[in-house]
């Protein structure tokens, strides 16, 4: 008998609770949400959800100057700390008053930033120090939450942080140096080529005049053998390889697309020729030729840049969705069909 009466107390008790969930439902639906004592109201609620599911946008400038692929492992260590990645571009008179006039062109530097795969939106014209009015539009029109920059010092001529106003503010984020690699030491490897080159065209001058004065031949060396150009710190690591790679593959149905080349001292003609690739199939192969290759057949004092320096600015690009890592000049029909 009790055991029939917790039922039936179990049961009224159920349909009173339907009854009162079903009320509650058409009242928030002719009504609206009610509020709750010591709860926000549900619009708050939804506002400050939306506020919080906002992407995080952070922004990054430079001069982006012979651009390599430290730079890009720069954009890639700036993009992780947001959702979008906005970066501004140095204009030239700003950079030809700070440092020098810029080897490569605003428009080529727009092109080269903007086809880096990390990059969600470019500003050209960027100040080279940020001022008060630009960190102030920063904010307000491109909704920046976050300054980026390297952990290497960046002072303004009269010796100031160029980036001291973001950090009062609190909304300055750091990234570690790329090491390496910059664009100091690259217009240092290239000048030694050229000195190099040019202390072995006068020992060939010389040799000659001799060989013609004195009536016989000498062995001149051309290997290139000795020829010590290209020096290059880089240490090549997996994880950086995998940091830089795409983890897809093509489809089933997939065209694929190869292309192969030196791809050094990467510039803007190469990001044109790898789009106008890409642009034919829907997967992307390039081939990278290894440093042995290309001082064969355009001289022993090239390339400027190392096989895996090569690979990683040609990985970074928007275009490409995978490489070959020491390719080979020659297309067999093995490496065609497979």
């Amino acid at each position: 008998m009790e055991a029939g009466s917790s039922k039936a107390r179990l049961a009224v008790a159920c349909a009173i609770g339907g009854i009162v969930l079903g009320a509650a439902v058409v009242a928030l639906h002719v009504a609206g949400p009610v509020a709750v004592p010591g709860l926000p109201p549900l619009d708050a609620l939804r506002r400050r959800f939306h506020r919080r599911r906002r992407p995080v946008r952070v922004y990054m400038d430079g001069c982006f100057d012979m651009m390599h692929y430290g730079h890009c492992n720069a954009l890639r260590q700036a993009r992780a700390l947001g959702d979008q990645l906005v970066v501004g571009v140095v204009s030239d008179d700003e950079i030809t008053a700070n440092k020098g006039p810029p080897v490569t062109p605003l428009n080529e530097r727009m092109v080269m930033v903007g086809a880096v795969k990390w990059v969600d939106d470019v500003i050209p014209d960027a100040p080279y120090a940020i001022t008060e009015d630009f960190m102030n539009k920063l904010f307000t029109e491109y909704n920046i939450d976050y300054i980026i920059h390297g952990d290497d010092p960046c002072l303004l001529p009269d010796g100031t942080d160029a980036y001291a106003l973001a950090k009062n503010a609190g909304r300055y984020k750091q990234i570690k140096r790329t090491e390496g690699v910059s664009t100091t030491d690259i217009v240092g490897r290239m000048l030694l080529c050229v000195r190099e080159r040019s202390v072995s065209d006068r020992h060939n001058h010389s040799s000659l005049q001799r060989q013609f004065s004195s009536g016989h031949g000498q062995k001149i060396d051309d290997s290139g053998s000795g020829s010590g150009t290209r020096i290059s710190h880089f240490l090549p690591t997996s994880r950086r390889i995998v940091q830089f790679s795409n983890s897809r593959g093509p489809g089933p149905d997939s065209r694929i697309v190869y292309i192969d080349g030196a791809f050094d001292l990467f510039h803007a003609g190469h990001v044109e020729i790898l789009r106008l690739a890409r642009g034919l199939g829907d997967f992307l192969l390039v081939g990278i030729h290894t440093d042995q290759t290309i001082s064969s057949t355009r001289g022993p004092h090239r390339p400027i840049m190392n096989l895996h320096e090569r690979s990683l600015s040609v990985l970074a690009c928007r275009y490409v969705d995978e490489v070959i890592i020491g390719a080979p000049w020659d297309i067999s029909k093995d490496m065609a069909t497979h």
